[in-house]
Order: C-alpha cells, then structure tokens, then sequence
C-alpha cells in the first residue's frame, strides 16, 4: 500500500512516501526540504541555484522531522524505525555534527544506521534518509 503524507515535503519525482509491506513501512529518501515550497531549511543558494552555505545541523532537524510527519501518517511513529541509510555529500565536515544530532533523538534504542557518503542528492542539500519502521 502507498503511503503520502499530507504534512510532508512532496516527492521529488514519481515515488510514493513510504509503501507498506505486511508490517514493515520503507520510506522513499527523505531529505529536509519544506512543503509546498523548494525552500531547504539551513541552505543558502546562489543565483544560479549552487550551494553558497549550509548549515547541517538545520537540515538533520528538518529532515527528522520530515520522517516523523511520514510516520504519523502512515499509522507508525519515530519509536518504530528500525533501520536507517543515511546519504551525506560531506561525511569529513558533517558526520560529527549529524552523530550528535541523532543521539540526542535516539537516547534509547535507537534502530540499525549505515551512513555514507556521495557526491551529491537530487537538490541542493546535504543529507537524506532512507528509513524502514514497523506499523501494526
């Protein structure tokens, strides 16, 4: 079963937001845009649409948030994840500021993690999730 959030950022192409299969939900790549806009939160662009600046510790709120909404609304919740791929453009500069962030939202339990890192995203941003959770 397809899964699209109404509070989420749409997606970026032609993708649902999650699909359910059985009792595990597969989220499509979440990244920290906002919804109903291009606007990425923590990213300064230039005009011809390159990265100037960026600050990862927005994005990572931003994009935790994203997958929270997603969750919710496929009848899951944060609790839930079980596994996650995490995509940075900037493992050197970012991961020790992402490492943080994602301790302080997962104090207890906190699911599976692989992290990456790759030449760029299909926007202009600095880090997307891939996340599988359980729903019941």
């Amino acid at each position: 079963m397809d899964v699209y959030s109404n509070k989420a950022p749409e997606p970026v192409g032609h993708y649902p937001h999650a699909k359910r299969v059985g009792n595990l939900l597969f989220l499509s790549g979440v990244g920290p845009r906002e919804k109903g806009t291009k606007k990425i939160p923590g990213v300064e662009l230039g005009e011809n649409g390159e990265i100037l600046s960026y600050d990862i510790a927005i994005q990572c709120h931003s994009v935790f948030n994203n997958i929270k909404m997603i969750l919710e609304d496929a009848g899951s919740s944060w609790d839930k994840i079980v596994d996650v791929t995490v995509f940075l453009t900037n493992m050197k500069d970012d991961f020790p500021i992402y490492n943080k962030i994602w301790a302080e939202y997962f104090k207890i339990d906190p699911p599976c993690r692989t992290t990456l890192e790759i030449n760029c995203l299909p926007t202009p941003i600095g880090i997307e999730l891939k996340v599988i959770a359980t729903i019941d």
